[in-house]
């Protein structure tokens, strides 16, 4: 079972760092709205680092990581933003340290690799909570979000996942100087879509961004033997770079070849983000994307008979609302009433 680390109060200090990439270094503006935020809206006392806004080798990076951890006055860390390759950071990390010191940790993308390194080591951290995107967010916080993120910093409670009334995959240019002058487009919300049989689970989360879990999978330094998954929950979701359906399919074709895609007793999939800056894909080909997404999930299960619950569309990840799950966590899903609750 993993430890869930002792929650920070109203008024303490939080680390906020960039193990991944430095954009607040780039792009300031939606970095420094997501650390006012911090601190109004959640009455935090964030603390930046040497590599907070300033490009560093992955020893620098780590060492910041090793400082927040050690310090007693630091009670969470929050991750600025995700990246490309955090993975490098992790054989300067010291796990006695770690073990030694456990906070909370929030994070999403490229924070997959971090979020592996904690399971590893027996600890509960918490996907989502970036400071750029969902702290950051033009005309505000969502509420979806900022609920998700109070009860996952400041409680240990029990928390009814739910669909979100609305949501967008659509993100603003922080190179336009009027980023922040309008909230995002927000879509109806789908719900969720629901396959697999009625049987009821309750396991430890496990997963994240599906790139960064391949790559994980080709480096094949941190991650445990196959059997310690077992019964376990697998959560994935995509990115803006937005892979095609052939990867995804390739993708979970290899976790099932190692024997570790059966392990899992559910899996929840995170609502793809079938838009970006440099792909402004229309309604139509959006769905067409997502649906693509979906079949080529659905094949794979097929093929290797793995029956079990699988829900398509959670909201976490890249798209928005971005709601909090605890990696290493517990999560409830009951089929016969829809329902999917996390332990914070």
């Amino acid at each position: 079972m993993s430890l869930y680390p002792p929650k920070p109060q109203p008024g303490d200090a939080v680390a906020v760092l960039s193990p991944g990439a430095a954009l607040p270094e780039v792009f300031p503006a939606p970095y420094e709205l997501g650390l006012r935020r911090l601190q109004r809206d959640f009455a935090l006392r964030p603390v930046e680092y040497a590599t907070t806004r300033r490009w560093s080798s992955p020893q620098a990076r780590a060492d910041d990581v090793m400082a927040a951890f050690a310090d007693p006055d630091i009670k969470a860390i929050v991750t600025s933003i995700g990246g490309s390759d955090q993975l490098k950071i992790l054989r300067y990390l010291d796990p006695q340290v770690i073990l030694d010191n456990p906070k909370p940790f929030f994070g999403t993308s490229d924070n997959t690799n971090l979020h592996h390194y904690l399971f590893n080591l027996g600890l509960v951290s918490y996907y989502g909570g970036t400071v750029m995107t969902m702290l950051g967010r033009p005309g505000g916080i969502n509420d979806h979000s900022a609920y998700a993120f109070t009860m996952a910093m400041f409680t240990s409670e029990w928390y009814d996942l739910r669909p979100a009334d609305a949501y967008t995959d659509m993100e603003r240019d922080w190179s336009d100087p009027a980023w922040a002058e309008q909230p995002p487009e927000m879509l109806p919300g789908t719900g969720w879509t629901w396959h697999g049989p009625r049987t009821s689970v309750e396991g430890r989360l496990w997963g994240g961004q599906l790139e960064i879990v391949d790559f994980q999978l080709r480096a094949n330094r941190y991650l445990l033997p196959e059997e310690e998954y077992d019964g376990a929950v697998l959560f994935l979701e995509t990115s803006e770079e937005m892979p095609s359906s052939e990867y995804v399919w390739r993708s979970l074709m290899c976790l099932a070849e190692r024997d570790l895609l059966q392990r899992f007793s559910a899996l929840l999939m995170g609502r793809p983000k079938g838009w970006s800056l440099d792909r402004r894909h229309s309604p139509v080909r959006r769905r067409a994307y997502v649906q693509a997404q979906h079949e080529a999930v659905l094949e794979i299960y097929r093929d290797y008979k793995i029956d079990v619950p699988i829900i398509f569309d959670i909201d976490l990840g890249h798209t928005d609302p971005q709601i909090v799950v605890p990696h290493g966590g517990l999560v409830r899903i009951d089929p016969e009433q829809r329902s999917v609750a996390v332990r914070y």
